[in-house]
């Protein structure tokens, strides 16, 4: 098999049901055969080690650890999955004080063991606030590290296939922007189907609103079908996210990205985005003033988290962010 490069890729959270998505999707797509098995449960880990082992997949170099010294050096990429999965009935936002402590520790390990890292994504929830703790405790630069977002943009793009009977790629500009969580921006005003915009499709209001709902609840419905949180899904477009970072194909759904110009102030939030050999680069959306002032309240929500993760001493004041991350 030919792989897109040889540099060692960490999956933190193997262990998990996302976690051994994602190893088995870089495989199967021939990102690296490098690949560490990283998680604090040692059974778990060493269970999904052996079953990709057991695959066979030609070339593939695995080695599955509990050590986050061992995991982490020499990394050149890493994805983490290594927070505490959201359960029926919780929001992300329930999930914020352990996952970020979590994720406080993981940039640190950063920092100590491969700061030469070339980029970083994170999925756990909230993952907006996860991925910001994590890159003030990393000292990465900004367009090294990306979160998950594309998941709600993708669920709002199936919504919308489904109701107009046509297959989802031919829904394009499907877009949810701000937080990944309840308070995401759904924006509709750059939507076509099948070549045709979605303001000459007659959508009632009606049908858009339960359309948005569905969309913002996706995560929560997943769970009352599966009764248990998203797996596939997040492990797929985690992984084409890192394809895009190790020269792969561009990634140009929307992704977390740090946030910091005169309108959105310190956040890591969804932005119009692309991921690419370089890092994740992003733009300002552009939208109806309904659709702007939805992006505001987002925003407003993601300050709010912050202020929580501060307040609880997991990441410093935002004046002081710098001593921590010169980057910042």
């Amino acid at each position: 098999m030919n792989y897109l490069t040889n540099d060692k890729l960490v999956i933190v959270g193997a262990g998990g049901m996302i976690g051994s998505n994602m190893v088995q999707s870089v495989l199967t797509l021939g990102l690296t055969p490098n690949v560490c098995l990283y998680d604090i449960y040692e059974p778990g880990v060493h269970g999904v080690y052996d079953e990709i082992c057991q695959c066979a997949f030609e070339g593939a170099n695995l080695c599955y650890t509990t050590d986050p010294e061992k995991a982490f050096t020499d990394a050149k990429y890493i994805i983490s999955s290594g927070g505490a999965p959201r359960k029926d009935g919780m929001t992300r936002e329930d999930l914020l004080k352990g996952n970020c402590q979590i994720a406080a520790d993981f940039g640190d390990n950063i920092k100590k063991y491969c700061p030469n890292v070339e980029h970083v994504v994170v999925i756990f929830n909230p993952a907006d606030v996860t991925a910001l703790t994590t890159l003030i405790h990393s000292g990465l630069k900004p367009n090294q590290l990306t979160s998950l977002a594309a998941l709600d943009s993708t669920r709002l793009q199936q919504a919308l296939a489904d109701e107009f009977g046509v297959q989802q790629d031919k829904v394009v500009g499907a877009h949810t922007y701000g937080g990944h969580g309840e308070q995401m921006a759904v924006f509709a005003s750059k939507v076509s189907i099948d070549g045709k915009p979605l303001s000459e499709m007659g959508l009632s209001e009606e049908k858009w609103a339960a359309i948005k709902l569905r969309t913002t609840q996706g995560g929560s419905n997943i769970i009352k079908l599966r009764g248990r949180s998203s797996f596939q899904s997040p492990a797929y477009c985690a992984v084409k996210m890192i394809q895009a970072a190790m020269g792969g194909d561009k990634f140009t759904l929307p992704a977390g990205c740090y946030v910091n110009n005169e309108k959105f102030k310190n956040v890591m939030m969804a932005m119009p985005t692309t991921i690419d050999k370089t890092g994740v680069h992003f733009a300002e959306p552009t939208g109806t003033p309904e659709e702007l002032a939805a992006l505001e309240a987002s925003y407003e929500h993601l300050c709010k988290m912050r202020e929580e993760i501060i307040e609880l001493g997991i990441v410093p004041a935002v004046d002081q962010w710098k001593e921590m991350n010169p980057n910042l």
